[in-house]
């Protein structure tokens, strides 16, 4: 019985936390360490990022936008995360972070850019050239006057070849 009241407690001050003034003030956290992390996360000394830094400011990107998925910044908070976890080569969790984005907010301002970043990251850091042409035809086709329009079709024009490729490829086509 004392087992069920201590449980019955902790759901109901969980819940509570979840909703309302509790809630508000999650997200004010979260916000506040964004914030400091921002500032922090890039090394001047070293001219790159702090990949630590990176990982912990992804997942909280992450929290803020799962504490309030309904709100207008959550996708925005998913794109965040999702370019940092380029940044530091994580291209699965890219890849995920780019699905929950397409799924959840089809709407979202930058979905075609999220489509675009997801092909790019299949061809250039997965090397999975099927998956790549794959969404950049699917990106060309929902989105066809868009402005990586060209890239993407450059990117399907050149999927898979070496950089050896390329350079040969152009000195070849301007002499």
């Amino acid at each position: 019985m004392k087992k069920t009241g201590i449980l019955l407690i902790a759901f109901v001050v969980m819940m509570v936390s979840c909703e309302g003034p509790g809630k508000r003030n999650q997200i004010k956290v979260l916000n506040d360490s964004i914030a400091a992390l921002e500032s922090e996360i890039f090394d001047p000394e070293k001219d790159r990022l702090e990949r630590a830094k990176a990982i912990e400011l992804i997942k909280l990107y992450q929290k803020v936008a799962y504490a309030d998925p309904k709100s207008e910044d959550a996708p925005e908070f998913l794109f965040k995360a999702a370019d940092l976890s380029i940044n530091v080569q994580n291209p699965n969790q890219t890849i995920m972070i780019f699905d929950e984005i397409l799924v959840d907010y089809p709407d979202y301002k930058k979905a075609p850019a999220v489509l675009f970043l997801k092909a790019f990251v299949y061809d250039d850091q997965l090397h999975d050239f099927v998956n790549a042409k794959k969404y950049y035809e699917l990106f060309l086709e929902k989105y066809p006057n868009n402005e990586f329009t060209d890239d993407a079709e450059i990117s399907l024009k050149n999927l898979g070849k070496t950089p050896e490729e390329l350079i040969e490829e152009f000195q070849k086509n301007n002499p």
